[in-house]
């Protein structure tokens, strides 16, 4: 990190950063997916692809060490997630999980570093134009 040693920092904060890095990629990651094998756009899968590499804060081990998967209060699934009506409805479910984690990383990462939320709210905008690609197609 540029300001502060992460390791340094409170495991509350390092939980936040990696329940939302996964979120970030994974959503990132079903969008790279569906624009590749549904539609064949390369362009798009791309470019998801590199900003899917772009999402990540070290050292991971650190990160890892603070997850807490049963003490998520909020795990459960809720109904408007467990049911999607199409394709493009997971499509546009996935990137707006992603904007929205990007958002996440970006605003808490001021804590520490500047330069690492701007990053990710690059990161956030560069999703911003994909999804409008993705309707004007």
């Amino acid at each position: 990190m540029t300001n502060k040693d992460i390791t340094e920092l409170p495991s509350e904060l390092l939980r936040l950063w990696d329940a939302n890095l996964n979120r970030l990629r994974e959503g990132i990651r079903v969008v790279e997916d569906i624009r590749r094998y549904c539609f064949d756009d390369e362009l798009n899968a791309k470019k998801l692809k590199t900003l899917r590499h772009k999402a990540r804060l070290e050292p991971y081990i650190t990160l890892l060490k603070t997850r807490d998967i049963e003490g998520d209060v909020l795990k459960s699934t809720t109904k408007s997630e467990a049911f999607r009506e199409s394709i493009e409805s997971i499509q546009t479910a996935n990137i707006k999980r992603a904007q929205e984690s990007a958002r996440v990383l970006e605003e808490s990462l001021k804590l520490i570093s500047p330069e690492k939320a701007e990053v990710f709210k690059q990161l956030r905008y560069a999703l911003y134009g994909i999804e409008k690609s993705l309707i004007e197609e």
